[in-house]
């Protein structure tokens, strides 16, 4: 007999199966009512979502926001070539000149605001967004500058006035009183066009806070605000802190300033432009 043994033949195994997982980005979940919908129908609500009775109003750029708001193809962008400076050297956990290069790289922007002139539905406007995803929409002499200066190119060209506002910074604390005068400069220049008799339609969206706020956002001839959007100089929490008192459930959102008339209507994003064209119409004709 053979000394050799005898042995099983190797019976191959199949590689193991690849998961097939969801593709990333097909679904999101809404902070609102906590659901999580289809991506795809959210973008063709404008950034709403779809679930039955929530209407909350996810964030959308500013670019996103122009095509959404305007005819297609009809913006001309004013003054893209302005950038920030670093005129203090500011530093705090990394230099302001790092920052900006970062937030710059992350959104696509120079600047926290585009300005430009457009047509919605047929009628010629100037137009204004800011964006939150840059340093919060903070207000920096880039910004000041952009706006102060459409509102003058309003006033040549006797053409309404829209601003978008999605700031929830405020003035840009990395500029100090540069930041600050901004301020006033666009409420300046807000005085003049209104002297024009022009027409301005300020919409507020989430959030529009701090220096903004304070300042050129609530100086609409018709302020608009999307649903449950935050509108406010200080945060709830700071206000609280403060006053050493308890605030009411919907302290600084939308509907509260309404009930209180520092807002003439909430318009959910899908009717904006109906809206917009409607007071264009009545204001102007």
């Amino acid at each position: 007999m053979s000394s050799a043994r005898k042995t099983e033949p190797e019976i191959p195994t199949a590689a193991p199966r690849r998961k097939r997982g969801v593709p990333e980005g097909l679904w999101q979940r809404c902070d609102g009512c906590g659901a999580t919908v289809f991506a795809r129908t959210v973008v063709e609500r404008l950034g709403v979502c779809p679930e039955p009775g929530c209407n909350h109003h996810f964030y959308v750029s500013a670019r996103t926001r122009i095509g959404q708001l305007l005819d297609a193809d009809s913006f001309e962008e004013w003054y893209a070539d302005l950038s920030p400076l670093d005129p203090l050297q500011f530093s705090d956990k990394r230099p302001y000149r790092e920052r900006l290069k970062d937030e710059q790289a992350k959104t696509g922007l120079r600047e926290a605001c585009i300005v430009g002139r457009g047509y919605l539905r047929g009628r010629a406007l100037v137009c204004g967004v800011t964006d939150s995803a840059f340093i919060m929409g903070s207000m920096g002499s880039v910004v000041g500058e952009k706006l102060t200066r459409a509102i003058e190119e309003a006033t040549r060209l006797s053409l309404p006035l829209v601003i978008v506002s999605a700031s929830g910074g405020g003035a840009r604390m990395h500029e100090g009183i540069l930041s600050l005068m901004q301020m006033g400069k666009v409420c300046a220049a807000l005085a003049r066009f209104d002297d024009a008799c022009g027409l301005f339609i300020s919409v507020l969206t989430n959030p529009t806070m701090g220096g903004v706020a304070a300042s050129f956002a609530s100086l609409g001839d018709v302020v608009f605000a999307e649903p449950k959007a935050l509108v406010g100089f200080a945060g709830p929490r700071v206000v609280q802190a403060t006053v050493k008192q308890e605030l009411p459930a919907d302290f600084q959102t939308s509907e509260f300033l309404l009930a209180h008339g520092f807002v003439d209507r909430i318009v959910s994003r899908p009717d904006l432009r109906t809206e917009i064209a409607r007071v264009i119409d009545y204001c102007l004709k």
